[in-house]
C-alpha cells in the first residue's frame, strides 16, 4: 500500500517538476538578466559588445550560471524518463476489459478511516488497489419470496448486469412462487456468463419460524441467518443483497474488497446510517444492542471458508441461543447480526458507506458522498421506497427508474475473452437459426418461430382456489398495450380465473403495473394471471402469447378467447354446467361459443339471448366478420343457433376459426403463424385431426368490441410479400400435418384446393 502511495507521489512530483522547474528557471534567468533596471544579455559576445567594462568576475558568474542551466536540463531529462516509465505502467489499471485485471476503489476497514473518507469525498488516492481476475466468477446471494419481490429482483439484476464485466453466479433462496417466476425469466433471458441456482426457502422456515418479528419482510427476512447452512459447502465468498438495491458501479469493485479481509473477519458491512441503535429516537426507545450505530445488512460481503462458517454459526449470543430472543425484532436479521457483532467485533470488516447509501427516513446518507457520482450502491430500505426524503432523491429515483424500464434484451451481451458454460438451449437455438436461409424472402417469418422471448410470469399477485367439482374454466387471451382498456370490462363480465399474456416492452410493463395498481376493478381480482412476454423482433407473436397463457392455467378446462371480445354475463357458470352436461372429462369435445360483433363503441350489452336476437334483427349486432370473412364462423350455423335449445354438433370446414372451450391438454398453437392470418385456423384444424367434436352451445355468446385496425392487419393488407409468405407457411403447415397424422390429414389439402 505504502509502495503504491510512494509511486503515486513520485508520479505527481515528476509531473509538477516538469511544469514548474522550467518556469522557475526562466523566471530566474529573466530576473537575473536585468542590471540596474536594464536588460543584460546572456551572450558573452553581446555583453562584450555592449559593455566595455566586461571583467573576469562577471565572466565567472556567467560560466557558473551556464553550468547550473546544464544541471537543470539534466534533471529535467531524468524526470522525463521517470514520468515515461510511470505512464507506461499506469494504463494497466485503466484498460478495463482490454487487460486481465482492472483497478478497484479503495475501501476503509475501520470507523476512523471511514469518517475520514466521508470528509474526503470517499476517495483514497494512495490506497491499496485490489484486483479481480477478468473471468473470475462473482457469487451473489439473494433471498426472494412472492410476486412483488420477484419484480424487485429483476431491477436489481438489471443494474448489476449493466455494469458487470465478470461472469456471475446468482444463488437465489426463493419460495415456490419466486422460483417459478425467476427460473422462467432467466431461462428465457439467456444472458451469457450468468448461472442461477435456486434453494428452497420453504424448507428453511422451520429454522427461523420460532423468532418473533414485526418487520414488513416477514419470515423471509430471517433467511440470511441460515445462509451458511443453505449455500454450497465449497462456496468461500458471496455478496448478499437485499432486493431493494440499485447498483451504480461494477459489482466486481465490491468483490475486490474481499482481498482486504484480515484475521477472523468474515463479514463486510456498512455502518447503519440512522440513529436507531443509539436509542434516542423517542422516549423509552430500547433497540437491540449494537456496536456504536450498528450495521446495516441490506448489502453485505461474506468471506467464509469452512472454519469461518463454523465460527460464525457457533458464536455465543442470539445466533447460538434462541431463548435469548424474548422481544419482537424491528429490523431482522439486522438486529441479530448486530447483537453478535457487539460481542464479537473482530468478525466485521467495515465498508465505506457509499457501498450502502441507505435511503430510509432520518439517516445520515447525505454524508456518504460529496457528489452523486461517488455513489456505488443505493439501498431503498424504507417501506416508503421512492417517496423517501433526501436532497438528491430525484437523482436516485431517476437512476432506479432507468433500470426499471431498461430493455433487458440489451443486457444479453457476451463477455469477450471469458468462456461461457455450454448451454443446451442456446446451442439448439443457434443450430436451428443456422439452418435457415437468410436469402429467403420469408426468412424473418421463419426466424420468429425460434425467437426466445424473455418472459415474466405472474407479474402481479395471483391466488386461485381449485373448484371442488373439477369443472373450473379459465379464460385465456393475449394483448398488447393498445388493448389495455379491455381488461376492466372483461373482469366485470367474467368472474372466473383468467390467464393473460401481455406483449410489452420493459417501459410498457411498468405503465401496465401503474395502470393495474390504480384500478379498483383489477386490484380486487386475485385470480387473474398476468404474464409479460417482452417485445423482440418485428412481428406480433400471437400464437406464442396464446401458448404462454395456456401453459399457466390452474383449471382443467380453458376458454380460448381474444381480448377484444366481451363474454356474456354469466358465461363462466354456464360453461361449468356445460362441462358436466357434455361430459368433457371423458370425451374429446370442443364447445363453441358463438361470436358476434358491434360497430358501436358504446353498446348496451344484451343480458339474454332473446335481447341479443332482437339487436341482431335491428342491425345493432352482426354475426362476427360476416361482411369480410364469412368462412371463419359460417360453420357455426347461426340460423340454427337462433332457435336451438340444446347443444348441436357441426363439422369442420376450411378456414373455420371458432372460439372454443377445451381441456387444458389440447395441442398448442403453431408458432410459425405471427401477426395476422391463419393463427387460429391452424389450431382448429389440429383439434379436428385429433378427432375433437365441435359442439355449439345454444345459450352462449360473446361480442367483439370495435377498435382501430392492428398494425399487423395493416401490413397484411398493404404488403404483397406478407401475403405470399403467409400462403407459403400455410402450405408448409399442411405438409407437416400430413407427415404427423398421415391419411387423416389429407382432407385438409383437398379442402384448401377447393376453397
Amino acid at each position: 500500500m505504502l509502495g503504491i502511495c510512494r509511486g503515486r507521489r513520485k508520479f505527481l512530483a515528476a509531473s509538477l517538476s516538469l511544469l514548474c522547474i522550467p518556469a522557475v528557471t526562466w523566471i530566474y534567468l529573466f530576473s537575473g538578466s536585468f542590471e540596474d533596471g536594464k536588460p543584460v544579455s546572456l551572450s558573452p559576445l553581446e555583453s562584450q559588445a555592449h559593455s566595455p567594462r566586461y571583467t573576469a568576475s562577471s565572466q565567472r558568474e556567467r560560466e557558473s550560471l551556464e553550468v547550473r542551466m546544464r544541471e537543470v536540463e539534466e534533471e529535467n531529462r531524468a524526470l522525463r524518463r521517470q514520468l515515461s516509465l510511470a505512464q507506461g505502467r499506469a494504463p494497466a489499471h485503466r484498460r478495463g476489459n482490454h487487460s486481465k485485471t482492472y483497478s478497484m476503489e479503495e475501501g476503509t476497514g475501520d470507523s476512523e478511516n471511514l469518517r475520514a473518507g466521508i470528509v474526503a469525498g470517499n476517495s483514497s488516492e494512495c490506497g491499496q488497489q485490489p484486483v479481480v481476475e477478468k473471468c473470475e466468477t462473482i457469487h451473489v446471494a439473494i433471498v426472494c419470496a412472492g410476486y412483488n419481490a420477484s419484480r424487485d429482483v429483476v431491477t436489481l439484476v438489471k443494474s448489476v448486469l449493466f455494469h458487470r464485466r465478470n461472469p456471475l453466479h446468482f444463488h437465489l433462496i426463493a419460495d415456490s412462487i419466486a422460483e417459478q417466476i425467476l427460473a422462467t425469466l432467466f431461462q428465457t433471458w439467456m444472458v451469457p456468463a450468468v448461472r442461477v441456482d435456486f434453494y428452497n426457502a420453504d424448507e428453511l422456515k422451520s429454522e427461523v419460524s420460532w423468532i418473533p418479528n414485526k418487520h414488513y419482510s416477514g419470515i423471509y427476512g430471517l433467511m440470511k441467518l441460515v445462509l451458511t447452512k443453505t449455500l454450497p459447502a465449497n462456496l468461500e465468498r458471496v455478496i448478499v443483497l437485499d432486493t431493494d438495491i440499485t447498483f451504480a458501479t461494477d459489482i466486481a469493485e465490491l468483490w475486490a474488497v474481499f482481498h482486504k479481509f484480515k484475521g477472523q473477519q468474515v463479514l463486510g458491512l456498512v455502518e447503519n446510517q440512522s440513529d436507531w441503535y443509539l436509542g434516542n429516537l423517542w422516549k423509552n426507545h430500547r433497540p437491540w444492542p449494537a456496536l456504536g450505530r450498528g450495521y446495516n445488512t441490506g448489502k453485505s460481503s461474506g468471506l467464509c471458508e469452512q472454519s469461518c462458517k463454523r465460527r460464525l454459526q457457533n458464536q455465543n449470543g442470539p445466533l447460538g441461543h434462541p431463548t435469548v430472543l424474548t422481544v419482537s425484532l424491528a429490523f431482522i436479521p439486522q438486529d441479530i447480526f448486530n447483537a453478535v457483532i457487539k460481542q464479537n467485533p473482530f468478525l466485521v470488516y467495515q465498508l465505506p458507506c457509499f457501498w450502502n447509501v441507505q435511503l430510509s427516513d432520518h439517516t445520515r446518507s447525505e454524508q456518504c458522498y460529496r457528489d452523486v457520482s461517488d455513489l456505488k450502491v443505493i439501498h431503498w430500505n424504507s417501506p416508503k421506497k421512492l417517496r423517501v426524503k433526501n436532497k438528491h432523491v430525484e437523482f436516485f429515483r431517476n437512476l432506479y427508474l432507468t433500470f426499471l424500464e431498461y430493455d433487458g434484451n440489451l443486457l444479453r451481451r457476451e463477455l469477450f475473452g471469458c468462456p461461457s458454460e455450454a448451454d443446451v438451449n442456446s446451442e439448439n437455438l443457434q443450430k436451428q437459426l443456422s439452418e435457415l436461409d437468410e436469402d429467403d424472402l420469408c426468412y424473418e417469418f421463419r426466424r420468429e418461430r425460434f425467437t426466445v422471448h424473455r418472459t415474466h410470469l405472474y407479474f402481479l399477485h395471483y391466488e386461485y382456489e381449485p373448484a371442488a367439482d373439477s369443472t373450473d374454466v379459465t379464460l385465456v387471451a393475449q394483448l398488447s398495450m393498445d388493448r389495455l382498456q379491455m381488461l376492466e370490462a372483461i373482469c366485470k363480465h367474467w368472474e372466473g380465473p383468467i390467464s393473460l399474456a401481455l406483449y410489452l416492452s420493459d417501459a410498457e410493463a411498468q405503465q401496465f403495473l401503474r395502470y393495474a395498481q390504480g384500478s379498483e376493478v383489477l386490484m380486487s381480482r386475485h385470480n387473474v394471471g398476468y404474464h409479460i412476454v417482452y417485445k423482440e423482433g418485428q412481428f406480433y407473436p400471437v400464437n406464442l402469447l396464446r401458448n404462454v397463457a395456456m401453459k399457466h392455467i390452474s383449471t382443467p378446462y380453458m376458454f380460448l378467447s381474444d381480448i377484444d371480445f366481451l363474454p356474456m354475463y354469466g358465461l363462466y357458470e354456464y360453461l361449468r354446467k356445460s362441462v358436466i352436461q357434455l361430459d368433457l372429462a371423458n370425451t374429446k369435445k370442443a364447445m363453441i361459443v358463438p361470436a358476434f360483433e358491434t360497430l358501436r363503441y358504446r353498446l348496451s350489452f344484451p343480458k339474454s339471448k332473446a335481447e341479443l336476437l332482437s339487436m341482431l334483427d335491428m342491425g345493432t349486432l352482426f354475426t362476427f366478420r360476416y361482411h369480410v370473412w364469412t368462412k371463419g364462423h359460417a360453420p357455426t350455423n347461426f340460423a340454427k343457433w337462433r332457435t336451438a335449445t340444446t347443444p348441436y354438433r357441426v363439422e369442420w370446414e376450411a378456414d373455420f376459426e371458432p372460439y372454443v372451450v377445451v381441456k387444458r391438454d389440447c395441442p398448442e398453437y403453431d408458432r410459425r403463424f405471427v401477426g395476422f392470418g391463419w393463427n387460429k385456423v391452424a389450431h382448429i384444424m389440429e383439434l379436428d385431426v385429433q378427432e375433437h367434436e365441435f359442439i355449439v352451445l345454444p345459450n352462449a355468446y360473446m361480442i367483439h368490441m370495435p377498435h382501430a385496425p392492428s398494425f399487423d392487419i395493416t401490413k397484411f393488407r398493404s404488403n404483397k410479400q406478407y401475403r405470399i409468405c403467409l400462403k407459403t407457411l400455410k402450405e408448409e403447415f399442411q405438409q407437416d400435418m400430413s407427415r404427423r397424422y398421415g391419411f387423416a390429414a389429407l382432407k385438409y389439402l383437398t379442402a384448401e384446393n377447393n376453397s
